[in-house]
């Protein structure tokens, strides 16, 4: 079963006052600001902290198309919920719950009463754990139906329509206001990185071929070659490039499967970078063709990291997914879904990545400088050229928490195992 866990902050709306929901209809609305995204046959569940009901941790998961594995998802779903809010800070008071279902036309109604044994298993599982279920809601084609409402004419059997004039309510007003937007629907952003169809697909497809023929010949002359090509094609990206031929398409996914020249690409990581590189490695994802399907887990985890930096976790949130679906064994992609669903930042792995392009691109000394100045310059050097002040007396920074420090030796290790910036 897919998961996705995030941790939020208390006030989804940053630097604002507290935004109040002020019943169904403002926690139906304000669900794709929390995620990042439109869920689709999702269960999310939004944990509610503390005697005033503040927000805490959020978390999605498919739902289970058989409904025999109903009981088990909804025991897993509390289980998930309640650990990862003790981890974070405590459990949830109580819990929020929705069941998204995309629907075609005329089938909202029939999926309502379909997934309400599920919502019923939702409610037990969590108040087996002790957790009460503020609300249950089920929400698809723009509306919402409460699973708790059992008092005859309160709710219309239509459903509630969550808008009920052309613009966003408060809830999303003050989002949006916040900086916060979804970025579509999860469905939209993994179709967005299907294969390219034909007539594309056919020379993409040559073109594999050709590479793959020989692409067991001389691995080290090849990994050059790939390395130099992938410089060379981001420096195009870089000054706006959209594409590539199929050649070096073919050329740079082949190239990636080697776990060197994957890590080399992930070092373009800084903020002037991101926008090329996020659009080099969905060009090569897409570029996946029958029957190369299996050379896509290293573009889209390339995008997933990069998405991350940029600060667009739900996107990366949905690539880590799909490609976890595609090849659960993907040990980097499982590095980068972990540390991003346990709310770790980054920083950690940035740094490795960092400190191994400077390894491979030392900075030049300045002929005139003297030589011990020159190695006080390099210690500290950054990837963009500049130089940190090298390490002196002064004051030691504070040791982080000791829970901290144990994810952070986790994270090391994972990284060293997936390769990324070790």
């Amino acid at each position: 079963m897919n998961e996705e866990r995030t941790a939020l902050p208390s006030n989804p709306i940053p630097d604002r006052l507290p935004v109040r929901m002020r019943g169904p209809a403002d926690m139906a609305e304000l669900l794709p600001y929390l995620l990042g995204f439109f869920p689709d046959e999702s269960i999310v569940a939004v944990g509610l902290q503390g005697t005033d009901l503040q927000q805490g941790g959020v978390i999605r998961l498919d739902i289970p198309e058989a409904p025999q594995e109903w009981r088990q998802a909804a025991a897993d779903t509390a289980d998930l919920l309640v650990r990862l809010s003790e981890q974070r800070d405590d459990r949830p008071a109580q819990v929020l719950l929705y069941l998204c279902h995309d629907p075609g036309p005329g089938e909202e109604q029939p999926a309502l009463g379909r997934l309400r044994p599920l919502a019923e298993e939702l409610r037990s599982a969590f108040e087996a754990q002790g957790v009460g279920v503020k609300e249950s809601l089920f929400i698809s084609g723009g509306r919402w139906w409460s699973f708790l409402c059992d008092r005859p004419g309160c709710c219309e059997p239509s459903g509630n329509p969550i808008h009920h004039t052309r613009g966003p309510g408060p809830v999303a007003a003050a989002a949006t206001f916040a900086g916060l937007a979804p970025r579509g629907s999860r469905k939209a952003i993994v179709a967005g990185l299907a294969p390219i169809g034909e007539p594309g697909a056919q020379a993409q497809r040559l073109a594999l071929d050709r590479v793959a023929a020989g692409a067991a010949d001389r691995p080290a002359a090849r990994r050059e070659q790939a390395g130099e090509l992938l410089d060379q094609v981001m420096a195009e990206f870089m000054a706006g490039a959209r594409e590539t031929d199929e050649q070096s398409a073919a050329l740079l996914l082949t190239g990636l499967q080697d776990k060197l020249v994957r890590d080399r690409a992930a070092e373009y990581a800084e903020p002037a970078e991101l926008g090329a590189a996020q659009r080099l490695w969905r060009f090569l994802a897409q570029r996946c063709v029958a029957p190369y399907e299996g050379c896509a887990p290293a573009p889209l985890t390339l995008l997933a990291w990069t998405s991350w930096l940029a600060g667009d976790s739900a996107t990366a949130r949905i690539v880590l997914a799909h490609i976890l679906k595609l090849d659960p064994g993907y040990l980097l992609a499982q590095l980068l879904y972990e540390s991003l669903n346990g709310g770790l930042p980054p920083d950690l792995l940035l740094e490795g990545v960092r400190a191994e392009r400077a390894r491979r691109h030392p900075p030049r000394a300045d002929p005139g400088s003297a030589p011990g100045a020159a190695r006080a310059a390099g210690a500290g050097a950054t990837p963009g050229g500049g130089a940190e002040p090298a390490p002196g007396p002064g004051p030691r920074p504070p040791k982080p928490p000791r829970r901290s420090t144990s994810r952070r030796a986790r994270m090391h290790r994972r990284a060293r195992d997936a390769s990324i910036g070790q």
